[in-house]
């Protein structure tokens, strides 16, 4: 049976190893990878799918503010381990990710990646057609979610990382919704 929960600090060779088996070294140039560099995720929203004691999935989701207006969380990677795809973790992950970053109080998620994977959970790219990577992507790759109605309207300029919460919490990460 797969949980979901918080990354531990101890998990992290774990992830990593995840990581580096579901996505390779290439993983490391892309332009999301440029905001999260030397950082911690947001409190709270490091989370892993697990079976017994293995990781088979991961996601984390990062302070940033879309252009100069607009604090928002950046959420990635999303990763599933090669032999459990096919198996509904990464819903799961998106689904526990979403509903935390809602329950903490924070108002609007962006990614880079599959518009069709992540359209079914709410992300356009229309919330984003104002806003730049720090490097290039793909338009259609580029997608926002509004937890909380114009979280990202008039969210015009680049995306930055930022050194802290622009966002006071509005719960204790302890209580997020998990998904079993």
């Amino acid at each position: 049976m797969i949980q979901i929960s918080q990354e531990a600090p101890a998990e992290a060779g774990a992830r990593e190893a995840l990581l580096n088996r579901a996505m390779g070294p290439g993983r490391f140039l892309k332009p999301s990878e440029r905001l999260r560099r030397g950082r911690c995720p947001a409190d709270g929203l490091a989370l892993v799918a697990r079976c017994g004691a293995d990781i088979v999935g991961s996601v984390r989701l990062w302070h940033v503010a879309a252009g100069d207006r607009c604090p928002a969380l950046l959420l990635g990677p999303l990763a599933v381990d090669p032999d459990w795809q096919g198996h509904g973790i990464g819903s799961a992950l998106m689904e526990t990710a979403i509903a935390g970053t809602a329950a903490l109080g924070h108002g609007a998620i962006l990614l880079v990646g599959d518009a069709p994977y992540y359209a079914r959970f709410g992300f356009s790219a229309e919330h984003t057609r104002l806003l730049k990577m720090p490097a290039p992507v793909l338009r259609r790759r580029f997608l926002g979610l509004e937890l909380q109605p114009g979280a990202l309207a008039g969210a015009t300029g680049k995306v930055v990382a930022t050194s802290r919460p622009v966002l006071a919490p509005s719960s204790d990460p302890a209580a997020l919704p998990l998904v079993a």
